[in-house]
C-alpha cells in the first residue's frame, strides 16, 4: 500500500471533525466532489470504512476513529517538524525556553544570569504559558526547551533531567481562618465548606470532580482565591505570582513536587544541550534554598 499523504490526512480530519462534506469543503476551501472522492479513493487504499453516509451527513466508523486520532498525531508531527527545520537553520534565532507564568521563579532567573555570564551561550527567548502547555509548545516546534513539573505535567516521549525537589503551600485569602495558621494538612484543606479547593484540568483536559471551581490560567485562579471563593495548592516557588491580600501556608503531607527540564528526544542540538547543562548546574544551590 502506498504512503498516506498529509493532504489526504487534512482532507480526512475536516470531513470527521465536521461530520458533513459540504461544511468539510468550505473549511478546506475546496469544491465538495474532490473531496468526496478523495475520502473514497482514501478507503479504498485502506481497504476499510471510514465513515457512515447519509442525507444528513456522515457518522465515523470505529476505523474512522482510530484514524481521527492518528491523522491528528500524523500532521502535528509533519508540522513540529517543519517548524524546528526552520528553526535549525537560523544561526542567529534563540532558544525558546517555554514555562508556566509565575512557576521556578527563582530557578529561571538564575539560570538567565549563569547563561549571561557564559561565554557564547545562545541568547535565551522564554515563552510564559498556562497550566499544563509546555508539553504541547515543546511538541510542536514552538518551544525548544521547557520547564515542567512532576507529577502535574505530561512528559511522555521527552528526554528529561531532574533540577530541585520542592514542598508544596496552600494558598488562602489572607481574610480566611486558616490563613493565620503555621502549618496545614492535605486533609484540613480538602474538606473547607466556606472554601473549596480549586480543580486544575487534568492531562486529558477533563476536571476532577468536586465543589471548587474548574481553573485554567493564574489570573483566573488569583482572584478567584483573593474574592474568598477558592484555596489552592500549589509548589513553594509559585507563590512568585502571589498577591499582597492572599497568603501562603506550608501544607506538611502534601506530595513533594520536582522541577524538571525537558526536550526533545534525540536533540543534537550544542544550544540545548549547553542550556541543560547549565540548569543542572544550579541543582545544589536550588536545593539548598527550596
Amino acid at each position: 500500500m502506498d504512503d498516506l499523504e498529509t493532504r489526504e490526512l487534512r482532507y480526512f480530519v475536516a470531513v470527521a471533525e465536521e461530520l458533513h462534506f459540504g461544511r468539510a469543503a468550505v473549511r478546506l476551501g475546496i469544491a465538495q466532489p474532490p473531496l468526496s472522492r478523495a475520502i473514497r479513493q482514501l478507503e479504498h487504499r485502506l481497504g476499510v470504512r471510514l465513515l457512515d453516509r447519509d442525507r444528513r451527513g456522515a457518522a465515523l466508523t470505529e476505523a474512522g476513529e482510530v484514524l481521527l486520532r492518528e491523522a491528528k498525531v500524523a500532521l502535528d508531527a509533519v508540522a513540529a517538524a517543519a517548524r524546528r527545520t526552520r528553526r535549525a537553520g537560523d544561526s542567529q534565532r534563540p532558544l525558546v525556553l517555554v514555562t508556566k507564568a509565575g512557576a521556578s521563579n527563582e530557578l529561571l532567573q538564575r539560570l538567565l544570569d549563569a547563561l549571561a555570564n557564559e561565554p557564547g551561550a545562545a541568547p535565551i527567548e522564554i515563552l510564559l504559558c498556562e497550566v499544563g502547555e509546555q508539553a504541547g509548545l515543546l511538541r510542536d516546534g514552538r518551544a525548544d526547551v521547557a520547564l515542567m513539573h512532576r507529577p502535574f505535567d505530561d512528559f511522555a516521549g521527552f528526554d528529561t533531567e531532574d533540577l530541585y525537589v520542592e514542598s508544596q503551600i496552600a494558598l488562602l485569602p489572607a481574610s480566611h481562618p486558616l490563613a493565620s495558621r503555621d502549618r496545614l494538612t492535605m486533609a484540613e484543606v480538602s474538606d473547607v465548606p466556606d472554601l473549596p479547593i480549586a480543580r486544575w484540568p487534568r492531562l486529558d483536559g477533563s476536571y476532577p470532580d468536586g465543589p471548587g471551581p474548574e481553573v485554567h490560567t493564574q489570573s483566573q485562579l488569583a482572584q478567584l482565591v483573593s474574592l474568598g471563593l477558592t484555596l489552592l495548592v500549589i509548589p513553594a516557588s509559585s507563590r512568585a505570582w502571589q498577591w499582597p491580600d492572599h497568603v501562603a501556608v506550608p501544607v506538611v503531607d502534601a506530595p513533594e513536587v520536582t522541577t524538571v527540564i525537558a526536550w526533545p528526544p534525540g536533540s543534537h542540538s550544542p544550544a540545548i544541550a549547553s542550556l541543560v547543562r547549565s540548569a543542572a548546574g544550579l541543582r545544589g544551590s536550588m536545593l539548598s534554598t527550596g
